[in-house]
């Protein structure tokens, strides 16, 4: 039997390989005078009960907003909580009235600050899946979110690159030449 092969870069196939293998990122989404982009939650390791999605919000209006309330089907319960560092040790809270978005500001939930947390966590979230995540905010409303699943330890959509199969890549090593 002979096979006809064809050539293909090797950057080529790396890209290719890649885009089939990172899960895609959810579209912004507007909801009033605020854009949600960069939405993103993090696979749970296995016996996990808790999980945390992140997003960013800019508010393009002259007033200030407020996001009031996260809630998933995915958890027993969903709270917006802030992480941070307090004499050394980690100190996390649930976020009392909201978290504010000030006209023309922007204001990111990331890994070890503000994020919305999701506790009972009914099923193991999966790198590649998705999970509804619904937001409510004092003035533009309430909106639901398809946000993407990224692997366990993903430090954001920017710097994730799937290494699970290609044992040995530096998945924060600088990309380009």
């Amino acid at each position: 039997m002979l096979l006809r092969t064809f050539p293909l870069s090797g950057a080529m196939a790396l890209a290719a390989m890649l885009a089939a293998a990172t899960p895609a990122l959810a579209d912004p989404v507007k909801v009033g005078d605020l854009e949600i982009t960069n939405a993103w939650a993090r696979a749970t390791p296995p016996g996990a009960t808790t999980a945390a999605a992140y997003l960013t919000v800019t508010n393009t209006g002259a007033g200030s907003d407020t996001l009031a309330a996260a809630a998933t089907p995915a958890a027993g319960m969903t709270m917006l909580h802030q992480m941070e560092m307090q004499g050394g040790v980690m100190k996390m809270r649930m976020v009392e009235g909201g978290i504010a978005i000030a006209p023309g500001k922007t204001v990111t939930l990331a890994p070890n600050g503000l994020h919305v947390m999701m506790m009972s966590v009914k099923d193991p979230l999966k790198a590649g899946g998705t999970l509804p995540l619904t937001l409510t905010f004092a003035k533009a409303g309430t909106v639901t979110l398809t946000v993407p699943v990224l692997p366990v330890g993903s430090k954001g959509p920017e710097t994730t690159t799937t290494t699970e199969s290609m044992p040995g890549m530096d998945a924060t090593a600088p990309k380009g030449n």
